[in-house]
């Protein structure tokens, strides 16, 4: 775990990101987005294009491909790297003053990474940026129900959709008085959230008093369930707890 490197976002100018969110849009329909395509979406000239994305690619913000990985395709094109894709979240929830810094990361798992931000006032929260394509594929689709009719995909729209679906689930259940963080913003893969004062529940070695600690876990799946709800990933790494000995749920992509 580091620092997420974000130096760049202030020096783009508005045609790199009009490029970044053209490759964007592109990627909806191709695996590989044609230069031509892009410069239409960007509104911008063939070669003013073609020296933007020189650059995009030298910050490894878009990869260049001239190997098409599908048989049924012989284009070549760019793609948005998960780097780029980060910039587009965060340049959206910058201009929103959502964010104005940030920190360094404190989680990362198979599918998120997970930094401490700041916005103007200093006020620290949590962003979770969704991390999908380090799963298998097919294991996903198991996993997640949106997924279940779909034969096409691409990891950045995936990463998208597992965002949506978190912070809809943790407005909800802030709204009804669960012990979730509370909810922030949403910007395509990247969740902004409330920091909670506490401790990863996996990191307790020694609890005072256990029997207690149980009972409020316990309440908590059962009120789930009087919801109709069930968390199919309750476990200590996705539990805090603070001095109090008080449960809070942090993770909530399989519900």
């Amino acid at each position: 775990m580091g620092k997420f490197d974000v130096s760049l976002i202030r020096y783009l100018t508005a045609e790199d990101y009009r490029v970044l969110t053209a490759i964007e849009m592109g990627m909806r329909n191709h695996e590989l987005v044609p230069l031509q395509l892009i410069a239409v979406i960007a509104s911008l000239k063939h070669g003013g294009c073609h020296k933007i994305l020189r650059e995009l690619v030298r910050y490894k913000l878009v990869a260049y491909d001239a190997t098409a990985k599908r048989k049924s395709s012989n284009n070549e094109g760019y793609r948005l790297t998960n780097l780029g894709y980060d910039y587009l979240a965060l340049k959206a929830l910058s201009s929103r003053d959502i964010i104005y810094s940030v920190g360094n990361q404190v989680g990362v798992g198979k599918e998120s990474d997970v930094y401490i931000v700041a916005n103007e006032n200093d006020e620290q929260m949590i962003l979770k940026l969704h991390r999908l394509g380090r799963t298998c594929f097919r294991q996903l689709k198991n996993k997640r129900d949106y997924l279940k009719h779909r034969q096409a995909y691409s990891w950045l729209y995936l990463a998208r959709l597992a965002a949506i679906k978190e912070f809809a689930f943790i407005k909800v259940l802030h709204e009804h008085k669960f012990s979730v963080p509370k909810p922030i913003d949403l910007n395509r893969h990247c969740v902004v959230m409330e920091l909670i004062d506490g401790y990863p529940l996996c990191n307790i070695k020694d609890i005072d008093k256990p029997g207690k600690i149980y009972d409020e876990l316990m309440s908590i799946i059962v009120r789930l369930a009087s919801y109709g709800l069930i968390h199919s990933d309750f476990n200590e790494f996705n539990l805090m707890i603070n001095d109090n000995g008080h449960i809070t749920m942090i993770d909530f992509p399989q519900m």
